[in-house]
């Protein structure tokens, strides 16, 4: 079909530009070509399947239709070469029949027409030229493409579907046709409101004529002409009825953009001339037509297409209706951001009109991103004001349907949302608050929010039904749980409101565990920091850190709580702690009941939140009491054992294998009980598999990898505590403590693994002058001594040789003396003394400084450390740190390098120009310690006079 139209064209183009040149036959032959080329159009057009029209009636009915005026076209040509139709309408029958067989394909009509009416008036003729040369749309369709025959009027011509007019029809005074007819005393009838006007220009009542016949009037009373009034109605209705047809068809075959826009315009003047032809457009199924257009090429068919539409839904429910439901809203909210302002604005009217129809409301929630859209249109004023000020209403009759709401919460638009949850009704201000507990708040939005839902909230809380209260609490939490909307919730009184939940609240008809949602409120307003401990929580005077309210929280915490609200009694716990007053109230009511125990108790719950909740508990309660717990966890079954869990078990590491070792590292390291426990049940032995497996795969494996590393590290150094009891001893060599420590001592872990390790090797290394022994010496033997630079050889025999070590003066090793010599811990202890953390720094100081104890030779300590530089390392530590601490230390060890290592220490440490400044400096700023140890490196140094030495004179 589109090959027979082109070639149809092709015929019509040849006979535009060539009539003048071509013979009499040619263009016959070349008419009767374009006849063939027409007919097959038709022909090809009947041949649609029914099935391409689906449940499109009028599609179907307008096709055919049109096939059969086209398979009935017949061209001839006159001797003047110009084209005609072969069957002239020359006598009234024929053009009665002609007239009969249009009407039967457009309409149906019952109405008699008299012969002297049947011809066209003159100015029927103007009537019908009006309508053809109305000027086209946006002016700027070409002459071209309206004589390919392109036009509205070309195809179908209108005027042989128009119901002829007649002359009756026309006011002889405005040559127009009439809406209001009237007749006057003369007879002649006329518009109401034109002769009327013809009235008003006599001065003299007696002079009035009738316009047409000149007789003069005695009366001005006008007579409405009821049954041409009714004549004309009912030709317009048909004639309309008529136009939109051949629109429909038009728009149907939309072969180009000027039968669009014509077809279109034409609709739209149709509508505005008679509200009801909107109904009429819309019952023959015009607007499904429509909507095709809305993606159409050209921006000028898209513009008029939605004015059209916005036309029909104009004052009318059902049009709306239809539109929302049959329009696909996401082009139409696309529309929005076109670069072309008329598109801009139009889409925006449409969109206004539809979003009072409930069926749009409910439809524009499924458009993704929909809303989101207008909102960003709404906050767009600067860039287009009008179209701001459309999305703006539109938004305010989307808020019809909740779930709206929603949605524009969820896209950063939450006046709606507050607006509805402080003045809707009781069951909007539920669900609004359901909303606002499901929809996660964004950083902009999260104290605006809580500005001004929060009294809203805590009053549903306080006097809501079950419903209500249940949204609220939702709200709530989610409000909470951005710290600083602490404040605002506080002052808004929501601490009472809470406490009276979990305290006094005994309904058991709600849907939700009242305590324990107050609960979870409670402790996130708590962990925000926010200093509450003295703030009064009820009427007789309770604080947040009284007894009362300590002991009401401790003493739920057991087995037979739910565990949620287990986790936030412990999670408020943690907060009361931290304040001066509320540590001391629950430090002592946890040592005062049996709370350590049923903490203890829940380590092993089934609830991995619960009992991490728990440890973290213990872990902040052991600085307090936790020789107390040491021995309440030795009391409890399958424990401390059970903390500690084998490696080949672990697939990985979470959070409660970090907290367990560190709650066993945490505890006092002096507690024998618990030291000689963890030993008797087999727990070192999966420590030290624990940390030899961590070395091999790295600390990246978990998050919480390096915590527990540093646990299991923190429970072989609790026993270098407790060295005195033989079976830790023996533990401790078995294992190679020295060696797993040193080890870890400069290997890439964390701070605090080198500050444990070094603090380690500093309580090993202060029991090895106990444990090196001099050799078993036999009477029979000769003692050879041959002395060596590090070491003494004892030569018992031939065949006996003994290594003494020249610090401890015995045999020494890293393993059964703990010798840090032995070790080569010395190098790595020094290397850490270049650490930029103090602690670790401080750690490795007092390792070294075992070195240079009185019960050690210290001579030959300082020799070999002198010989690793080690005076320049603590120099480097003194002039780099300020911490006090960290001066009396290195301090220390520099008077002992002054005190015994003679001359060549003096040198080395006083040709450090800093030093000396750094030294006056603490004597003049540090606390008495470090003044007085300053004081005598002086004098070592010559810096300052030797007070002692000095006269005293007296009276």
């Amino acid at each position: 079909m589109c090959r027979r139209v082109d070639m149809a064209k092709s015929f019509t183009i040849k006979l535009e530009k060539n009539t003048q040149n071509l013979q009499y036959s040619e263009v016959r032959n070349i008419v009767q070509q374009l006849e063939e080329a027409v007919k097959s159009i038709g022909e090809n057009l009947s041949l649609i399947p029914l099935s391409v029209y689906r449940d499109q009636e009028y599609a179907e009915k307008a096709a055919k239709s049109l096939s059969k005026d086209i398979k009935d076209v017949s061209f001839a040509v006159s001797p003047s070469q110009q084209l005609e139709p072969k069957q002239k309408l020359t006598s009234k029958g024929a053009l009665r029949e002609e007239r009969k067989q249009i009407e039967t394909d457009l309409y149906s009509i019952n109405v008699d027409v008299s012969a002297e009416n049947l011809w066209l008036s003159d100015e029927t003729k103007s009537y019908l030229t009006d309508i053809q040369e109305r000027p086209r749309i946006l002016n700027k369709h070409d002459s071209k493409s309206l004589s390919a025959g392109s036009s509205l009027t070309a195809l179908p011509q209108l005027a042989q579907y128009m119901e002829p007019l007649y002359e009756t029809f026309f006011c002889p005074l405005t040559k127009s046709i009439m809406d209001d007819p009237v007749t006057v005393e003369s007879g002649e009838t006329y518009e109401r409101t034109a002769i009327t006007e013809w009235f008003d220009k006599f001065a003299d009542p007696e002079e009035i004529v009738c316009p047409k016949s000149g007789q003069k009037l005695k009366s001005r009373i006008l007579s409405t002409n009821v049954a041409l009034k009714a004549t004309i109605d009912e030709w317009k209705e048909r004639n309309e009825a008529a136009r939109i047809k051949v629109a429909r068809a038009a728009l149907s075959l939309a072969s180009t953009e000027n039968m669009v826009l014509e077809a279109i315009d034409d609709l739209r003047n149709v509508c505005k001339n008679k509200p009801y032809n909107k109904v009429q457009v819309r019952s023959i199924g015009m607007i499904p037509l429509l909507t095709n257009f809305l993606d159409y090429r050209s921006r000028n068919v898209r513009y008029v297409t939605v004015e059209l539409l916005r036309q029909l839904a104009e004052d009318d429910e059902e049009g709306k209706e239809t539109i929302a439901k049959t329009v696909d809203i996401s082009t139409m909210i696309k529309m929005l951001s076109s670069s072309h302002k008329p598109i801009r604005h139009a889409s925006a009217s449409l969109l206004l009109d539809l979003s009072r129809s409930q069926v749009f409301c409910h439809k524009i929630g499924t458009v993704a991103g929909g809303i989101l859209m207008l909102i960003t249109v709404k906050y767009r004023q600067s860039l287009d004001a009008f179209a701001s000020e459309k999305a703006d209403q539109i938004l305010r009759n989307l808020e019809r349907v909740a779930n709206n709401i929603k949605l524009m919460a969820e896209n950063g638009y939450w006046e709606p949302l507050l607006t509805h949850l402080v003045e809707g009704s009781e069951e909007m201000r539920m669900e609004m608050a359901s909303y606002l507990g499901e929809i996660v708040l964004g950083p902009d939005s999260k104290t605006y929010v809580a500005e001004r839902a929060s009294p809203a909230l805590i009053q549903m809380v306080h006097s809501g039904n079950s419903l209500s209260r249940k949204a609220a609490f939702k709200a709530l939490k989610q409000i909470s749980c951005y710290h600083p909307n602490a404040k605002i919730l506080v002052e808004a009184g929501i601490l009472q409101i809470m406490v009276e939940e979990m305290f006094t609240q005994t309904s058991h008809n709600e849907p939700m565990n009242s305590t324990n949602e107050a609960a979870t409120i409670l402790a996130n307003i708590l962990e925000s920091g926010l200093e509450v401990e003295n703030f009064q929580v009820n009427i007789h005077g309770h604080t947040m850190a009284s007894d009362y309210m300590v002991y009401n929280m401790v003493t739920r915490i057991k087995n037979s709580t739910p565990d949620d609200l287990n986790i936030n009694l412990i999670r408020i716990l943690l907060c009361l702690i931290k304040f001066p007053k509320g540590s001391g109230t629950v430090v002592s009511v946890v040592k005062e009941t049996e709370a350590s125990y049923n903490l203890i108790e829940l380590i092993n719950t089934p609830s991995e939140e619960l009992g991490v909740a728990s440890i973290k508990l213990l872990i902040t309660l052991s600085a307090f009491i936790g020789h107390t717990l040491s021995d309440r966890l030795c009391k409890t079954k399958g424990q401390p054992e059970s903390l500690i869990q084998n490696p080949t078990e672990i697939t990985r590491i979470t959070e409660k294998h970090a907290v367990s070792a560190s709650f066993l590292a945490k505890l006092p390291h002096q507690n024998l009980t618990l030291n000689l426990a963890l030993i008797n049940s087999n727990t070192i032995p999966t420590v030290i598999r624990s940390i030899s497996q961590i070395q091999m795969t790295g600390t990246r494996s978990s998050r919480y990898a390096s915590a527990y590393f540093e646990g299991l590290v923190g429970i072989l150094v609790r026993l270098t505590m407790t060295l005195y009891d033989h079976q830790i001893l023996f533990t401790a060599r078995n294992y190679n403590f020295v060696s797993v420590l040193t080890e870890l001592l400069t290997r890439s872990f964390t701070d605090e693994v080198q500050k444990l390790s070094a603090i380690g090797l500093e309580n090993l290394s202060k029991q090895s002058i106990s444990l090196s022994r001099p050799p078993r010496r036999k009477k029979t033997k000769i003692l050879k001594l041959i002395f060596f630079r590090k070491c003494i050889s004892i030569k018992l025999s031939k065949d006996e040789t003994f290594l003494l070590c020249p610090i401890h003066g015995g045999v020494c090793s890293s393993q059964d003396t703990f010798c840090l010599l032995d070790a080569q811990a010395v190098e790595r202890l020094l290397v850490c003394l270049d650490h930029e953390n103090v602690e670790v720094i401080e750690a490795a100081l007092s390792a070294l400084s075992t070195l240079l104890d009185d019960k050690v030779n210290v001579d030959k300590s300082i020799s070999l450390l002198s010989e690793k530089h080690a005076i320049r390392h603590v120099l480097n530590v003194v002039k780099e740190h300020k911490e006090e601490a960290l001066w009396q230390k290195a301090f220390w060890m520099i008077e002992r390098f002054l005190m015994k290592g003679g001359d060549e220490s003096a040198s080395n440490i006083s040709s450090d120009k800093l030093f000396p400044a750094t030294l006056v400096s603490a004597f003049h700023h540090g606390d008495d310690s470090t003044r007085r140890m300053a004081e005598r490196i002086l004098r070592h140094l010559n810096k300052m006079p030797d007070l002692s030495s000095t006269l005293t004179f007296t009276k």
